[in-house]
């Protein structure tokens, strides 16, 4: 028989293993165990379904986290999707022709954002991303990018650190490293803050930008003069204006959400949830752009890969059925509404962001990274997976979010108690404390 300490020794196992052959234990920053309660955390699951997640040792847990990091809004293995999904292997994944889901993607793209005419499709959002720079700088004949959020990956990103090291820090992740980034590309991704006009239109002025790239949302609501006074910049200095929606695509809207405000980019970048865990995401632009992307090499096999483009059509479809962006909107906003609650029932400082669906808390303190690793250590003991983010499906239910915040009443409790009484929190915690941005784990 094994025992607990066994079941742990397991996952730890693991864990090490991962590091001496994965750089980094895994492929996903914010999958890392250190991300959330470092020894302790589960990190490897067996099986996913509904909000269930069960480790490798077969414990079951409700994730009331970031839900695979924001891919699936229908919950885990949502069986209309998943059937889709069968069919199509049982008929062949890949071929030397082309699928027509692809046509048919498109088309429902283009159809649920009328100011589009054309669409290309990747699979991951850093990808999608890449192809959106390319393409407006095919089209623009100009380098630079002035950008707002998070985008991903890759050179051009990243690039904004090579000038000052925290440029990025007052995005959305600190301490990204640009170890690797040719230093050619110095000055060529010029961040500005999110509301800051006066930053952007430095930027636009220094000449030679082809985009104005921005997440519509990310920690606080924009103001509809707001998107207005970016588009009209976009338009003075004559740039491309994108809108990266791989986050905030089809939480609040069936589609993007600037169709919430009326703002009509040039380009969009659609991901995360559209195939509901099933790696598929987007470029969708007006044909004048989407044209230019014919005059420069954007190609790879797994672009035409069968599944995701069946993956996001029924995703699309189930979407539309159950009105999913309405009932995770009420969702998340019941949950905001009940952490507040309970943050004033024990008189705790917390600071509540993001879109309902999509919702980010801090507790405003100095040792806020001590008391996210705390919560998510007592939270685990109680067979939730938390952090201090909330990403909400369809399938949580009443009954589950009651169950949530029994627990997390308990533990608030028990936080503000040591709070109170000026203990060391570190004293509680059975492990290190976890991580804030991108650190190195050896």
């Amino acid at each position: 028989m094994i025992n607990d300490d066994s079941k742990k020794n397991l996952i730890s196992d693991l864990h090490l293993r991962a590091i001496e052959t994965i750089p980094g234990g895994n492929s996903l920053l914010s999958k890392r165990r250190e991300m959330y309660a470092p020894g302790q955390w589960p990190s490897f699951f067996d099986e996913s379904k509904g909000i269930m997640v069960k480790d490798i040792n077969g414990k079951e847990y409700r994730d009331f986290s970031n839900f695979s990091v924001g891919t699936n809004s229908l919950g885990y293995g949502n069986k209309n999707v998943d059937a889709a999904v069968i069919r199509c292997i049982s008929k062949g994944n890949m071929s030397t022709l082309n699928p027509p889901e692809e046509v048919y993607l498109a088309e429902r793209l283009i159809e649920l954002h009328p100011w589009s005419s054309m669409a290309r499709f990747a699979r991951t959002g850093g990808e999608a991303n890449s192809i959106a720079i390319r393409i407006a700088r095919a089209f623009t004949g100009k380098s630079k990018i002035a950008f707002c959020g998070y985008h991903g990956w890759h050179d051009w990103y990243l690039s904004a650190n090579l000038k000052d090291s925290r440029n990025l820090d007052k995005q959305v992740l600190s301490g990204l490293s640009v170890s690797g980034v040719p230093k050619q590309l110095e000055g060529s991704s010029l961040p500005f803050v999110e509301g800051d006009l006066e930053g952007l239109e430095k930027i636009l002025h220094q000449g030679d930008v082809a985009a104005i790239k921005m997440e519509v949302m990310r920690s606080k609501e924009p103001s509809l003069q707001y998107l207005r006074e970016i588009k009209e910049l976009a338009k003075k200095y004559n740039c491309l204006l994108i809108f990266d929606e791989c986050t905030s695509g089809f939480r609040e809207t069936f589609g993007g959400l600037h169709l919430k405000y009326g703002i009509e980019p040039d380009l969009a970048v659609l991901g995360k949830t559209l195939g509901n865990g099933y790696a598929i995401t987007s470029v969708i632009g007006t044909k004048r752009v989407m044209r230019a992307g014919e005059t420069t090499f954007i190609s790879s096999s797994f672009f035409t890969e069968r599944i995701g483009f069946v993956a996001g059509l029924a995703a699309l479809e189930e979407m539309d059925r159950l009105k999913s962006w309405q009932v995770i909107t009420r969702i998340g906003k019941a949950f905001k509404d009940r952490l507040q609650f309970l943050a004033n029932k024990y008189s705790l400082m917390i600071d509540i962001t993001g879109m309902d669906a999509l919702t980010a808390y801090n507790f405003k303190y100095k040792n806020s990274l001590e008391i996210k690793t705390f919560i998510t250590q007592e939270m685990l003991k109680e067979n939730f997976l938390t952090s201090n983010l909330f990403y909400s499906c369809v399938e949580h239910s009443q009954e589950d979010m009651d169950a949530f915040f029994t627990s997390l009443d308990k533990v608030l409790k028990r936080l503000a108690n040591i709070i109170s009484n000026n203990e060391d929190l570190t004293t509680y915690l059975e492990g290190p404390v976890c991580h804030s941005g991108f650190q190195r784990l050896n």
